[in-house]
């Protein structure tokens, strides 16, 4: 079993949050996919910038809970450019046992619950 490493958690993230973005007609005018870069998506839409911070987070924990506080770096930012700010965090776990990493041959279970504005 080979366990996926934190940068190829987030490419996966990445990837879910990315599709749903391109779904909802964004256009992407920044992709940055180093998990320690903020925000990960700069993309606009009806003519408003948006940021975007991806987290993919491991199971028990909760892709809805936010850091505020690290946000609020983010948020800051944003409003220089004008642009609205996002949370996406994705859920990641083991389909056959969620106490088990998420490893390159086996399902996995995604727990998306969308875009929060922060």
């Amino acid at each position: 079993m080979s366990q996926l490493t934190k940068q190829e958690l987030h490419n996966l993230a990445m990837n879910i949050v990315g599709k749903d973005l391109e779904d909802q007609g964004y256009e992407f005018l920044g992709v940055n996919s180093d998990f320690k870069k903020d925000p990960q998506f700069v993309a606009l839409k009806d003519k408003k910038i948006h940021f975007v911070v991806v987290r993919a987070i491991d199971y028990p924990f909760d892709p809805r809970e936010i850091d505020m506080i690290f946000l609020e770096t983010v948020k800051q930012h944003a409003i220089k450019f004008n642009a609205r700010t996002f949370y996406a965090g994705v859920g990641l776990a083991n389909s056959k046992d969620y106490d088990l990493p998420v490893s390159s041959t086996e399902d996995y279970v995604v727990n998306y619950p969308g875009l929060k504005e922060i």
